[in-house]
């Protein structure tokens, strides 16, 4: 959901359940549950604050993306993983343990983004004689991840320009490379080397910007076909294996990961399918908030006096099973 500009976190959360209520209500479906990703504290007391009276569980990011990856049998079974979540308002970076699911370091960035991938966009057509606004923009970012070449027009001349997939990696390579030493830094920082990095977040659709990151990382890559709703779908995990939790904390740990036993990391199309069964049956999930960290927290506008009735829930010593 885009967030509209001035507008607290919450408006767009909020707008997003609404919709999915809606699209439930359309196939006769009842939404029995809700679940909500932060990033951040700040976007944490903004969702709570405005929730209300509403029933809905609060998870960490990464311990969503960490869920559903496992559940999808792509985590490595020790060791740490790096998780590059490149989404439209920036970067965030977190290292975490992958048996106990411990964040060791974690960073966000607004210097590398989608929404800045499609203002580059904007100024490299604009320079040929093309004027579109943001939404085209990135409607052909969007298509240059599933094919080489699009042809952008002004719709006011007409002008047309041939774009391609070259081009656009040429106008965001700069911005991959800093966010790479970005990452580089965040490794130096805990002093543990990845087993692997998973690429999440929409703008690793490209599989340019897959391949170069990739390459200057020189770890194993780990991509889901849909990178941006990873989050989404290990909140829904978590929700339900966890209905009586109102808030899912990860814990920081500062320490090096202690290792098991390896194990397989296949991905098993069966448990991707289930995934998206219970992404669309179980509940409105909200995810990949990926917005400033400044962000004030609004007040209440969407019913009720005061703060939801949310406990804090502590993750399990060990990760939830996930066969």
């Amino acid at each position: 959901m885009p967030r509209p500009s001035g507008a607290g976190v919450d408006e767009a959360v909020f707008e997003a359940v609404e919709l999915m209520r809606e699209a439930a209500t359309s196939r006769d479906e009842f939404v029995t549950g809700i679940a909500v990703t932060t990033r951040c504290a700040t976007h944490e007391e903004a969702v709570r604050a405005a929730a209300g009276r509403s029933r809905l569980t609060i998870v960490d990011e990464p311990l969503a993306q960490l869920r559903y990856l496992r559940f999808t049998e792509q985590l490595p079974a020790e060791g740490t993983v790096l998780i590059y979540d490149l989404g439209a308002s920036g970067l965030t970076v977190t290292q975490a343990d992958c048996r106990t699911d411990a964040i060791l370091a974690g960073r966000h960035s607004t210097v590398v983004g989608g929404d800045g991938h499609d203002a580059l966009l904007r100024w490299r057509l604009a320079h040929d004689g093309v004027v579109i606004d943001r939404p085209t923009s990135c409607g052909y970012k969007e298509a240059l991840t599933a094919s080489p070449v699009v042809t952008a027009t002004d719709p006011r001349t007409h002008t047309r320009v041939v774009l391609t997939r070259s081009d656009f990696h040429e106008l965001v390579t700069a911005g991959i490379h800093h966010s790479v030493s970005y990452v580089r830094q965040l490794i130096e920082e805990t002093g543990v080397t990845p087993q692997a990095v998973a690429l999440l977040g929409g703008c690793t659709r490209n599989p340019g910007i897959r391949a170069e990151v990739e390459a200057l990382l020189d770890l194993p890559a780990i991509y889901d076909p849909e990178p941006e709703f990873v989050s989404a779908r290990g909140a829904v995990l978590m929700a339900t294996q966890l209905p009586s939790a109102r808030r899912v904390r990860g814990v920081r740990f500062a320490g090096k990961p202690v290792t098991v036993r390896s194990g397989g990391t296949g991905v098993s199309k069966r448990k991707l399918v289930a995934a998206a069964a219970v992404t669309a049956t179980l509940g409105a999930t909200v995810a990949g908030l990926l917005v400033l960290d400044h962000t004030s927290a609004p007040g209440n506008t969407h019913g009720g006096t005061g703060p939801s009735p949310m406990e804090v829930a502590g993750t399990p010593p060990k990760p939830v099973d996930a066969k």
